[in-house]
Parts: C-alpha cells; sequence; structure tokens
C-alpha cells in the first residue's frame, strides 16, 4: 500500500477541521450550512484530509470516565535485545495506550492506566516488569491531569521544518482532527 501524500491545506481545511474539533459529530450538510459550500465538497475535502492523514476519525475517552483510577507515565530500561522489541510486546498490553522509543535515561516510555491500586502494582511489578528484556520499570503516577488534550496540533503555530505548505504559502504541520462521525457499529 502507498503512503499518503502529503497535501497544501487551505483555510477552508482548517476551518472544517476547526468545526469537527468542536462538533466531531457535526454532519456534512451542517458543515456545507457554515462553510458556504455544498455537501458533496464538504464530504470529498473530509474524505481528502482523512485519505492524506492529516486528520483521522477516532473516538476519545476520559479514563476515569471508564473505570481507571491511574494515569501513570512509564520509564522502561531495556536489555537484551531491542527497544522496539520489548515495545510490541508491551504494546500488547490493554492499559498501554501510548509507547514510545525514547533517548535518555529511559529505552521506552509508556503513558498508561490501572483501574485500581491492586490492578496497578500487578501491571507495573509483575507484568510490565515481567516481559522478557526489560531491565528497570519505573512509574510515575498523574496525581492531576491538568491537561490531557488529544487535539493538541494547532495549526496557526507552524512547526519549524513542516512539510505543508497552505494556498498563502505559510507551513502547516498535519494535524489529527476530531471525529466527524461516530465509530462503525455505534449508534
Amino acid at each position: 500500500m502507498n503512503a499518503p501524500q502529503p497535501i497544501d491545506l487551505d483555510s477552508t481545511d482548517e476551518r472544517i477541521v476547526e468545526l469537527l474539533r468542536e462538533d466531531g459529530r457535526m454532519p456534512y450538510r451542517a458543515l456545507a450550512r457554515e462553510l458556504d459550500l455544498t455537501e458533496a465538497t464538504v464530504r470529498a475535502r473530509v474524505r481528502r484530509l482523512e485519505d492524506s492523514n492529516v486528520m483521522r476519525v477516532v473516538a476519545v475517552t476520559d479514563f476515569e470516565a471508564v473505570g481507571y483510577e491511574f494515569m501513570l507515565a512509564v520509564g522502561v530500561q531495556v536489555e537484551d535485545c531491542t527497544p522496539e522489541d520489548v515495545a510490541r510486546e508491551l504494546a500488547g498490553f490493554a492499559e498501554v495506550f501510548s509507547i514510545n522509543v525514547v533517548i535518555g535515561t529511559y529505552d521506552l516510555e509508556l503513558l498508561v492506566v490501572a483501574e485500581n491500586q491492586a490492578a496497578l502494582t500487578e501491571l507495573i511489578y509483575k507484568r510490565l516488569a515481567g516481559v522478557p528484556g526489560v531491565r528497570r520499570v519505573v512509574p510515575s503516577i498523574a496525581v492531576n491531569v491538568l491537561k490531557n488534550q488529544p487535539d493538541w496540533v494547532p495549526f496557526h503555530q507552524p512547526a519549524e521544518g513542516s512539510s505543508h505548505q497552505s494556498a498563502e504559502g505559510s507551513s502547516h504541520q498535519s494535524a489529527e482532527g476530531s471525529p466527524h462521525q461516530p465509530a462503525e457499529g455505534s449508534s
């Protein structure tokens, strides 16, 4: 399968993403009315944004609302294998919602959730630490989540070296927007 090609973003594309960030279930008809475009044009633009990976449809949940008491950042030091091999194994854990290979004190950085203290202890000291290649696990519990913003990509603050150019010629970073329709199978 071919990798998505970068696209030029114009002010209409940015406005579509902005509106969908405000209301991820906004129908194409309402988007069209807001933007003074046809529904077919909006549908085509949204599809183009999705196909190029500038925006994707996702469901965002609040970890506390679905029963998790703890959110942690976990540093992992690896030995006797590659960080990528250990990362692939750890990525299979349902509680791990982000995993990155990093440079620094740790080889991997994870973001995980746990339902309660007992589940936290089991996850950290038995399951994560028991994965072959894990040398050391260093958890940091989030005691107060001050910001958890899944739509963080700022359109009007371009990243240096960005490969996306708008019609006006300013750089833009690829963005992941909010959902525009419910996930398959939801009502």
